[in-house]
């Protein structure tokens, strides 16, 4: 199944942030969710219940958020979707995302979409 569509907020929700890692790469990356149905597919996603589309994909905000402070870039969490496949030209690891950040939105990640193919929710944090 293949999925890049964005939908709007199905209903607001406080928000909640998740851990994802992006192996073999070093390093994890925090996104905040807004969106109560996409915050009940994280969970389902780190209890196991959802097993198909995994991997996160978002459009890229260059600038820090102040609960990812390793990074100097963040998803927008409207953005923010879960896909099993993707095409290739939107996958890169959080290290070379960052490394190349100044290139986003051009020939590197178009639109400024990211979809790191490895991506793995590991946690939930408060």
């Amino acid at each position: 199944m293949l999925t890049m569509g964005f939908n709007s907020p199905s209903s607001a929700a406080t928000p909640a942030r998740f851990v994802f890692e992006y192996p073999p790469s070093p390093g994890q990356f925090v996104v905040e969710l807004t969106d109560e149905s996409k915050i009940q597919k994280a969970r389902d996603i780190l209890s196991g219940k959802e097993k198909d589309a995994t991997h996160i994909l978002g459009r890229i905000i260059k600038r820090p958020a102040d609960y990812n402070p390793n990074w100097s870039y963040q998803l927008d969490p409207n953005s923010i979707s879960f896909f099993q496949m993707a095409i290739e030209v939107c996958d890169a690891s959080i290290q070379y995302t960052e490394d190349h950040l100044d290139e986003a939105g051009g020939a590197f990640l178009p639109g400024a979409f990211w979809c790191p193919w490895n991506s793995r929710l590991v946690k939930e944090i408060s």
